[in-house]
């Protein structure tokens, strides 16, 4: 789920930012500073939305830097288990596929691609046995996020699920089910 989280924080203007506006220098250093953020209570940041309030600057004796008390919003990703995701296919592999779902990639394992025996062929294209429906890269699919894990916080796991009513590759939604014998 994407959402807009409003955060006060002390934030340091590099001395290179002091000729331009504040306003610019601030949204700077804020999108420097969170471009790369990941937390398990707010989620991956996606970038500075607005800055609502820039307080007076103050300068500590030993650091060039000026520090500003700032009010701001940033626009964060946060994956919940049971969202539904759509994605466009990124990898495959012999255990299963990526799906792009935004900020981050999800994994679907083989076994979750689809309710039905699924070979992996060397050109990379997963096929169910009988139903004869294929998944490749660049396929545009509707997943459920199953797990997240913030075990290693900087590379947070997704896992997703298509082996549930009206997931799956976005052509097979519009197909009737193939019945198994």
């Amino acid at each position: 789920m994407f959402y807009e989280i409003e955060l006060r924080s002390h934030i340091r203007i590099d001395p290179r930012y002091f000729g331009e506006d504040i306003n610019d220098s601030v949204i700077k250093q804020l999108n420097d500073q969170f471009e790369t953020f990941i937390s398990k209570d707010l989620g991956i940041a996606i970038g500075v939305s607005e800055v609502i309030n820039i307080g007076e600057g103050i300068i500590i004796p030993g650091d060039g830097g000026a520090y500003y008390d700032t009010t701001f919003k940033i626009l964060v990703f946060k994956p919940e288990l049971q969202e539904v995701c759509l994605g466009e296919i990124t990898d495959i592999t012999d255990f299963g596929a990526f799906i792009n779902i935004g900020p981050i990639d999800g994994m679907i394992h083989i076994s979750q691609t689809m309710d039905d025996y699924v070979t992996f062929s060397k050109s990379g294209v997963l096929t169910g046995k009988e139903t004869k429906q294929n998944l490749k890269v660049k396929d545009l699919c509707r997943s459920r996020i199953i797990a997240i894990s913030y075990k290693n916080i900087r590379d947070p796991k997704i896992g997703l699920t298509m082996r549930q009513p009206y997931m799956g590759e976005l052509s097979w939604l519009k197909e009737k089910p193939k019945k198994k014998k």
